[in-house]
């Protein structure tokens, strides 16, 4: 399923990065500054942030959303046109299933002004309206606090915990799992 869209919010436009987009990629990046807590992105190193890296970004999006297997948004502020965070509907199973998992992230200098329930929405009409999918879940660590109530504040379902459910950062971790269906949305 080849799907190339752009779903805009009243200050948010969602869309896949193209070509076009490696300079503000690449100067988001650069200006991270230091890490809020250990679920914040991390800063890269200059040298990492090279338009052939931006291009193999953008052929490994493309391939995974040709395939049906992943779709990935990058959230741009209406009024400034700066990369304010992402959201990725990954793992996305067809047949009996017809579901994918979530995942978002906002960049901390944006925090606390509500584009993560805007962002966090949009994409749930994406994978509902678009990509035909009836179940989202999301999987977020029981200590991620501002994750589980982002979950909560739109709409998702708490299922319950699932242990040792993700290999991160050299163990295993527990998730604490939300999910909405078509029906519920």
């Amino acid at each position: 399923m080849n799907i190339d869209f752009e779903k805009k919010t009243p200050r948010l436009i969602l869309r896949p990065y193209t070509l076009d987009d490696y300079e503000e990629w690449r100067e988001t990046h650069l200006n991270f500054g230091k890490s809020k807590n250990r679920w914040d992105q991390k800063p890269r190193q200059k040298s990492e942030l090279t338009k052939a890296e931006f291009k193999a970004i953008l052929k490994n999006h493309k391939q995974l959303r040709d395939n049906d297997k992943s779709y990935y948004l990058m959230a741009f502020d209406k009024k400034t046109g700066k990369v304010i965070g992402f959201a990725s509907l990954f793992d996305v199973s067809r047949k009996v299933f017809q579901n994918a998992h979530l995942g978002y992230r906002i960049f901390h200098q944006y925090w606390g002004q509500g584009f993560g329930k805007e962002l966090v929405s949009a994409t749930l009409e994406v994978g509902f309206k678009n990509l035909k999918l009836h179940r989202i879940e999301a999987g977020i660590e029981p200590g991620n606090k501002r994750s589980l109530a982002l979950a909560k504040t739109v709409g998702m379902r708490r299922e319950g915990l699932s242990k040792k459910r993700i290999f991160l950062d050299k163990e295993w971790k527990d998730m604490v799992v939300f999910a909405m269906t078509t029906e519920e949305w």
